[in-house]
C-alpha cells in the first residue's frame, strides 16, 4: 500500500485556516480547534472529499519534552443539526441554515483528563463520512482520514505543514512514536482497521501506533472468513463494552478472540449499566438528536456522569501503562 502514502502525502490542502481557541478545560489544561475547510481531504480511494477538523486538548506546560499522541475519531451519527427547528441533517457540507453537528466534541471530558496526564490528544471530526460513506468504504476511509490527521502532526511537530504557522507552540513537544487511537462504535472499527497488520504500511512514515481502544466497537466483516482488514496481533489494544449498549450489543469482545495466541497485550472490560450513547456527550439527551439507547429492561443502567467517569478511568490507565 505504499502507493497510498504516496499519493494522499502528495494531495494539496486548503490554505485557509481556522483556529478557534476556547476557555481552558481545567486548570493546566489548553483547548485549541483547527480547521482547513468541510472538503479538504481527497483521498483518491475514497468517492467524496472528507473535512479535517479536529479539537485538540493538551497540556498548558509544554515543557521541554515531546509528549506521546492520542487520536480519537467518533462514529455513526448525524451530521447535521437546524438550531432554529432543532432537528439533526444527514448532508455534508451542511445545507444553509444549518451548522455541522460537532461530534468530535463529545469527547472533551475524556481528552481533558488525558490531557492532565501529559498527553497530546486530537478529536477529529468524521462527518462527511457519516453523510455519504457506507460498507468498507466507511471504514478504510476511517483509517485513512487518522492516517491524515496523524501526517499533519508530524510535520507540525517538525515545524512544517499547515498547522504550523498557528500552532507553532507544539513543535518539537509531540512524540509521533508514541501514539494512542481511540475509537467509538463505528470510529472503534476504523482504528482497528488502521491499526492492523494488514494496513500498518499505510502509516504516515515516522508514525506508530502503540496503542488503541476500540469504545463500544461495531464487528463484522463484509468476507464473513476473512477478519485481516482487523486484525491487531503486533499492537496491544483494549475492547471497552458495555451491557446496556442497544446499538451494537458487545459484539466488540470478537477483536479479542480473533487474536487469542497471536496478541499477548489484547484485553477487553465489561462497563455494566453502560449504554452506546453516553460516551459522546453529543449523542445523549439534552443535544439536537440526542437518546437514550439502552433497552428499557435493561438492568443497573448508568447514569452519564457514572458512565463517562468509568469509561475515563479504563482509557486514561490503559493510555498512561502503553504509551509511557
Amino acid at each position: 500500500m505504499k502507493f497510498l502514502r504516496t499519493a494522499v502525502a502528495a494531495l494539496a490542502l486548503a490554505t485557509a485556516i481556522i483556529i478557534a481557541p476556547q476557555a481552558e478545560a481545567s486548570q493546566g489544561v489548553g483547548v485549541v480547534e483547527y480547521n482547513l475547510g468541510d472538503q479538504a481531504f481527497h483521498d483518491p480511494t475514497v468517492s467524496v472529499p472528507m473535512e479535517l477538523a479536529a479539537v485538540v486538548h493538551y497540556p498548558r506546560d509544554l515543557g521541554g519534552r515531546p509528549h506521546p499522541l492520542i487520536v480519537q475519531e467518533h462514529g455513526s451519527w448525524w451530521s447535521c443539526v437546524d438550531p432554529v427547528a432543532k432537528t439533526p441533517g444527514g448532508d455534508w457540507p451542511c445545507p444553509p441554515g444549518q451548522r455541522p453537528l460537532p461530534s468530535y466534541r463529545g469527547y472533551d471530558y475524556l481528552g481533558e483528563k488525558l490531557a492532565e496526564r501529559g498527553f497530546v490528544v486530537v478529536s477529529i471530526s468524521a462527518n462527511a463520512i457519516n453523510a455519504h460513506l457506507l460498507g468498507d468504504e466507511g471504514y478504510y476511509s476511517r483509517a485513512h482520514l487518522v492516517n491524515k490527521h496523524l501526517e499533519l502532526w508530524r510535520d507540525l511537530a517538525r515545524g512544517q505543514g499547515p498547522l504550523a504557522a498557528t500552532l507553532g507552540r507544539f513543535r518539537g513537544h509531540v512524540d509521533l512514536g508514541r501514539v494512542g487511537t481511540m475509537g467509538h462504535s463505528r470510529g472503534g472499527k476504523g482504528v482497528m482497521w488502521q491499526a492492523s497488520d494488514k494496513h500498518t504500511p499505510e502509516w504516515p512514515d515516522g508514525v506508530r501506533i502503540r496503542a488503541v481502544v476500540p469504545l463500544a466497537p461495531v464487528y463484522f466483516n463484509s468476507t464473513e472468513d476473512d477478519n485481516s482488514d482487523v486484525l491487531v496481533t503486533r499492537v496491544p489494544f483494549k475492547v471497552v463494552i458495555a451491557t446496556c449498549d442497544g446499538a451494537v450489543g458487545t459484539v466488540g469482545l470478537q477483536y479479542v478472540t480473533d487474536v487469542q495466541g497471536k496478541n499477548r497485550d489484547a484485553s477487553s472490560v465489561v462497563m455494566q449499566g453502560a449504554n452506546h450513547n453516553f460516551y459522546n456527550t453529543e449523542w445523549s439527551p439534552g443535544k439536537i438528536g440526542g437518546e437514550d439507547d439502552a433497552p428499557a429492561d435493561c438492568v443497573g443502567k448508568m447514569t452519564p456522569a457514572r458512565q463517562r467517569g468509568d469509561a475515563v478511568r479504563e482509557i486514561v490507565s490503559f493510555f498512561a501503562s502503553r504509551l509511557r
